[in-house]
């Protein structure tokens, strides 16, 4: 397989160019092409059945475009369809993303971690075998945040409306003292800045997007689909609602620079 051929990225919706920040930024000579099917957004409130198909479809679609590896970011579709893709494109690496909670317990044992997701994403097995491995380690606990995806959806990334559901979610698990906060969901990295107002400076907010960019560059060495340029690497957007608005909007996120800490 060419090596020069884009990466392919799909997500539920937007939330995924958090992701394609952190891998671009990590390896800016490669081409990307993201799918962002926003018109069956949000995935977590869809059966397994149905966000199996849709992935499968999408990621169909971007091997046809000649992308030479994929990555799912989105933690409800790897759950639902990774294990499936890698068996249809066993030539092609499959780059699946799941909540950071390992590195999250490696860093504070014993302590007490928020894992902020959908809530389809908390029933899935992939994070019940997650939480199982890790429960005796660390006290987890999940919240599910469903409606958080739709406020980045929309552009809205700070602001009171936003803020005050928020809190409602977060504040019943505040008035314990909180090590680490993991996002659960690719979109959530986007509101980091809303969420440390709102957990105080003290819990480290970790997510998923350092961890996938550094296995998906594993994967194209191993392979030898690494491009070896060092920048000049381009991005290219498309969605399913295939409008101006959420196109523009796609490449405001990956430009976004986030609240400070």
């Amino acid at each position: 397989m060419n090596k020069h051929r884009p990466i392919g990225f799909f997500d539920s919706g937007l939330g995924g160019i958090s992701i394609l920040r952190e891998t671009f930024a990590r390896l800016p000579g490669e081409d990307y092409l993201y799918f962002g099917d926003s018109l069956n957004a949000p995935y977590g409130v869809r059966s397994v059945e149905e966000v199996t198909t849709l992935t499968c479809d999408a990621v169909d679609k971007l091997v046809e475009q000649g992308c030479k590896a994929i990555v799912l970011a989105c933690n409800t579709a790897t759950a639902a369809a990774a294990d499936l893709l890698r068996k249809r494109y066993p030539e092609i690496p499959i780059i699946g993303t799941e909540p950071a909670l390992e590195p999250a317990v490696q860093r504070h044992p014993g302590g007490r971690i928020l894992v902020l997701a959908t809530a389809m994403t908390l029933k899935e097995q992939k994070f019940l075998d997650l939480w199982e491995q890790y429960r005796h380690e660390a006290e987890i606990v999940p919240i599910p945040c469903s409606g958080l995806m739709e406020f980045v959806e929309q552009g809205i990334l700070r602001g009171e409306e936003l803020e005050s559901f928020l809190m409602e979610k977060l504040m019943p698990y505040m008035k314990v003292s909180v090590d680490a906060v993991v996002l659960g969901c690719t979109h959530y990295p986007f509101l980091r800045g809303v969420i440390r107002r709102l957990v105080g400076r003290s819990p480290e907010i970790l997510d998923s997007a350092e961890g996938v960019a550094r296995h998906l560059h594993k994967r194209l060495l191993q392979t030898s689909l690494l491009n070896d340029r060092e920048n000049g690497g381009t991005v290219t957007f498309q969605n399913s609602l295939d409008g101006p608005e959420i196109l523009e909007l796609s490449k405001k996120l990956l430009q976004y620079e986030e609240d400070a800490e």
